[in-house]
């Protein structure tokens, strides 16, 4: 093949990905507020984050945070935050890098997000409880060494994902490259297999309304900065969890879907066993019990909040 012929179709393809990544962008529209409630803004460190409060002021504080995936955001507690604000003043946070908060193009680490919600907490919140999910439920467990939290309800935590790999941070944050594979990583396909396999049990459950707007938040200007660390591992924390927890005084209830892949439940079982800790497991559910199960996740919720109370 003549070298003409290869640059034409090297530059033919770069800029075929150019158009393409720009239809898509154009394509995302306005992320809309999901949740019920009054919207507010919080800036940390030249970040606008933004976060839903309901719920009545003089019921405890409850601070909601979602786990980290493309396109995350506090959507992921949708079903939930209705009934959890007849008991509860309900704080949803989209954390710094997702949903309706600002994306600077920084290297995320899981320092940055454990000092968020330290600082989150203190400014906003008086002594919440904290609910995380995967993740997230790691960064919480870093806050609560350094701030109170009245309680902590970790929703299949880890603090272990992939393969540390720099490298591939670097690749996803490229303009042309990066945003073509990013765009791979958050197309409607990809978020669905991530709900069908790891997500609910039953894929029936799944609403398309919420792979839209999952897509929608994946691709929203910055979008890709965040789950780049993610993808590279580079967001997982230093510490080791299980060790953590067992010397944590904040009391912390596990939540597990019993059938859940990515952090399956003898890993709950684990954690449970080495910290002390009471473990809640919800039957025909995987990562998102809180999701696919709302009404039986409040419940189990509403109860150990109750015997933790009950205990002191």
């Amino acid at each position: 093949m003549k070298a003409r012929t290869v640059l034409g179709a090297a530059i033919g393809t770069v800029g075929g990905a150019i158009i393409g990544n720009r239809l898509l962008k154009r394509r995302a529209g306005d992320l809309e507020n999901p949740l019920v409630g009054i919207e507010r803004t919080y800036r940390w460190r030249g970040i606008e984050t933004t976060y839903t409060v309901a719920g009545d002021p003089t019921d405890p504080d409850m601070l909601l945070c979602h786990g980290i995936y493309a396109g995350a955001s506090s959507y992921e507690f949708e079903p939930i935050v209705e009934q959890l604000a007849e008991d509860y003043h309900v704080y949803a946070v989209d954390l710094p890098g997702f949903g309706r908060s600002e994306r600077p193009p920084l290297i995320y680490a899981p320092s940055l997000y454990a000092e968020f919600i330290r600082d989150f907490a203190a400014d906003v919140t008086a002594e919440p409880i904290v609910v995380a999910s995967s993740l997230t439920g790691a960064f919480a467990v870093d806050a609560a060494t350094k701030t109170d939290f009245q309680q902590l309800v970790l929703i299949c935590p880890t603090d272990e994902t992939a393969t540390e790999r720099p490298w591939l941070r670097t690749l996803f944050r490229t303009p042309v490259v990066g945003t073509t594979l990013y765009n791979l990583l958050a197309s409607k396909p990809s978020i669905r297999y991530f709900y069908d396999r790891e997500g609910y049990y039953d894929t029936s459950r799944i609403d398309p309304e919420t792979v839209q707007y999952t897509w929608d938040s994946a691709h929203q200007p910055g979008a890709r900065y965040a789950p780049a660390s993610f993808a590279a591992g580079t967001l997982d924390p230093e510490f080791d969890l299980a060790t953590e927890l067992a010397v944590l005084e904040t009391p912390t209830t596990l939540v597990w879907g019993r059938d859940a892949g990515l952090v399956p439940l003898r890993d709950g079982r684990d954690l449970a066993a080495a910290a002390d800790l009471d473990l809640v497991v919800i039957d025909y559910a995987t990562q998102l019990p809180h999701a696919e199960h709302p009404d039986e996740f409040v419940e189990y919720l509403r109860a150990e909040l109750l015997a933790v109370d009950i205990d002191e």
